[in-house]
C-alpha cells in the first residue's frame, strides 16, 4: 500500500467534529422541542401521587379509627419549614398527619397522643378541602364506624392542582369522600361529589 492510499483511507474513517457538532445541534433542538410536552405528564403526576398519598392516608385513618375505636384525627400541617400553601383551614398544600386524639379537642397534645402517620408536601402541588355550604375546618376526625366528618360536613372534596395554576386545571384531580366513608376519585371536570 502507497503512503497516499493510507493517507486517503485515513481521513474518511469517523467523524469530523464540525459533522459532530451538527449532529449535537439537531439532538438540542429536538429535546427542546419535546420538554415542553412532558411539563403536562409531570405534573399530572405530581397531582396524581400528591391524590393517592391522601387517598392511601384516609384509607389508613379509617382502619386504625375501627380498629381503636375512634378519636382518630387528620389534621392538616400549618406553614413553616418552606411550605407556604396552607394559608387558610382549607389548604391543605403543607401536607398533613394522622394520631390518636385522646382528649377529643382536635389538636395534637401532650405526649400520651400518638402520632401514627406524617406525610409531608406534595412536590409543587396545592390542595384544599371544600363542601357545598359548609365552612371548612383544619382537620377530619374518623368514627369508631370509619366515618368521616370535618366540622358537621358529611361530605367534602380535597382538589390538588398543580401549583401556579387553577383547580380547573386539566392536571387537576379530586377525591370525594361520602358520609359512609366512601372514597371516590373525581376527574378534573368534576365540580363536586355526584
Amino acid at each position: 500500500m502507497k503512503h497516499g492510499q493510507w493517507s486517503l483511507l485515513r481521513r474518511t474513517s469517523g467523524f469530523t467534529a464540525i459533522e459532530l457538532l451538527v449532529v449535537i445541534a439537531i439532538v438540542a433542538i429536538l429535546a427542546s422541542l419535546a420538554a415542553p410536552s412532558f411539563k403536562g405528564l409531570t405534573e399530572r403526576w405530581r397531582v396524581r401521587s400528591a391524590i393517592e398519598d391522601l387517598q392511601s392516608t384516609l384509607y389508613y385513618a379509617r382502619s386504625e379509627a375501627i380498629r381503636r375505636a375512634g378519636n382518630v384525627v387528620i389534621v392538616k400541617k400549618a406553614d413553616g419549614g418552606g411550605c407556604t400553601n396552607a394559608g387558610s383551614d382549607a389548604q391543605w398544600g403543607c401536607g398533613w398527619l394522622v394520631f390518636v386524639d385522646t382528649n377529643r379537642d382536635g389538636s395534637q397534645s401532650g405526649t400520651s397522643e400518638i402520632t401514627l402517620q406524617q406525610t409531608s408536601a406534595p412536590t409543587r402541588t396545592e390542595m384544599e378541602i371544600s363542601s357545598a355550604g359548609t365552612t371548612m375546618n383544619a382537620m377530619i376526625s374518623v368514627d369508631r364506624w370509619g366515618h368521616f366528618s370535618n366540622n358537621a360536613a358529611q361530605t367534602f372534596v380535597f382538589r390538588a392542582w398543580p401549583q401556579g395554576s387553577s383547580s380547573s386545571d386539566s392536571a387537576a384531580s379530586a377525591l370525594c369522600i361520602e358520609p359512609g366513608g366512601l372514597i371516590k376519585r373525581l376527574n378534573s371536570g368534576a365540580a363536586d361529589c355526584p
